[in-house]
């Protein structure tokens, strides 16, 4: 008999199963528009000039090794990755903010939870956005967290953020719970606070002594002005909070299969800081010992270098403004169309994706019967759309939207 006779197989994972049903498809016309990675107006994955000019750079540097890097990672990427989080802030001239890297920005959420979940007490709640990233719940529960709560986020009414729900929701937490922020442009919604907003928020987290960690997966993607996306987390480092920052660099530096991540961590001290740190590297050694180096090598040299620096971001703002102009232009079509319903949801929002308003069935329809591949809640990447295609999607919906109210 089997030792595991009793394992029972597992459901597919959402958005892989998308794209597989995809790849599957023979229409012509297909589109996928669930996959949260970057492609041109040609449909096709997008390697970013700089990176390529780094990565032949690295090759040819015969100095480099394939030898361990230190368990917190490279150092150099570390602070560089920090810096690009926190700009000046204060906690960084301290030493009272560090990085260790990761296995991208997912590694960076299960490092946190598993540390938090040592040090916190068992009964603490973690609350997260609804709706949020699917894998947020699981990394935190499989963490050992069994209090875990949604607090309200988008309303569907108004399609954009009810932050005034998000702030009676954290008033009404127990006080010192774990609150998870989407530092910009939110996944799934694409709908971020107001700078107002964010302070009425810092307000409330200060109040009930509550611990934020913001997952960062799209700084200088958003807007793209990687300062500009970063000011959530710089107020609130500025504002003195103790606090976890997720960095991953797949959307940023197209570097997705790289898994290149950072896991700031801001404390009061820095003695507390390297306490912190140290159990962090436990956590690492005894799950993966150390991280991969070609990614970090990649992000610390343009990082580090002032005039890659600048060329990559000019790299990210020419994928933000491709993002911006497929929003403008689905709207515009919608409208042209008259689509039942007020389409300025899709330009209100920021970054990959688009969170459309657009309900299961119709969600369906423009899969089974269309060919465009949608998360059955409405999210769509907007990546995914170019002017080859943009006139078909539009069509479709609006063919959806009128025939399934």
């Amino acid at each position: 008999m089997s030792f595991f006779g009793n394992v029972q197989l597992a459901p597919p994972v959402a958005v892989f199963k998308l794209s597989a049903d995809f790849r599957a498809d023979e229409n012509p016309k297909k589109i996928n528009l669930g996959v949260g990675a970057y492609r041109d107006d040609d449909g096709k994955p997008w390697v970013l000039p700089v990176v390529s000019k780094v990565e032949k750079q690295i090759a040819l540097d015969s100095s480099l090794n394939h030898e361990y890097l230190p368990i917190k990672g490279l150092p150099e990427f570390c602070d560089a990755a920090t810096k690009l989080a926190l700009g000046e802030s204060k906690c960084v001239s301290e030493d009272r903010a560090a990085g260790v890297q990761t296995l991208s920005g997912t590694g960076a959420l299960r490092l946190a939870a598993d540390f938090l979940f040592q040090t916190f007490p068992a009964e603490t709640t973690v609350l997260y956005s609804n709706p949020t990233w699917g894998n947020h719940l699981d990394i935190f529960k499989r963490a050992g967290f069994k209090n875990l709560a949604p607090y309200s986020y988008w309303s569907g009414d108004i399609k954009a953020a009810d932050v005034s729900k998000f702030v009676s929701d954290l008033e009404a937490a127990p006080d010192r719970s774990i609150i998870l922020f989407h530092s910009c442009a939110h996944n799934p919604t694409g709908a971020d606070p107001s700078a107002e907003q964010w302070e009425q928020l810092a307000q409330v987290v200060r109040a009930k002594n509550h611990f934020p960690i913001f997952d960062t997966a799209y700084q200088g993607f958003a807007s793209g002005n990687p300062d500009k996306d970063a000011a959530a987390l710089r107020s609130f480092a500025d504002a003195g909070f103790e606090m976890m920052i997720c960095q991953s660099f797949a959307k940023n530096f197209g570097l997705y299969n790289e898994r290149c991540g950072n896991l700031v961590t801001i404390t009061q001290t820095a003695q507390i800081l390297d306490n912190v740190r140290s159990q962090q590297e436990l956590i690492v050694r005894a799950n993966y010992s150390n991280p991969p180096a070609h990614g970090a090598r990649i992000v610390s040299t343009v990082l580090n270098t002032p005039e890659l620096n600048a060329e990559w971001r000019q790299n990210i703002k020419e994928m933000s403004d491709r993002i911006d102009l497929m929003r403008n232009e689905l709207r515009s079509r919608l409208e042209k169309l008259g689509t039942p319903g007020q389409w300025n949801h899709v330009t209100d929002q920021i970054g990959m994706f688009s969170f459309t308003g657009l309900n299961p069935d119709q969600c369906n329809f423009l899969k089974n019967e269309r060919s465009c591949y949608l998360m059955s809640n409405g999210r769509i990447s907007m990546a995914g759309l170019n002017s080859k295609n943009i006139d078909y999607f539009a069509q479709c919906v609006d063919e959806a939207v009128r025939k399934i109210q």
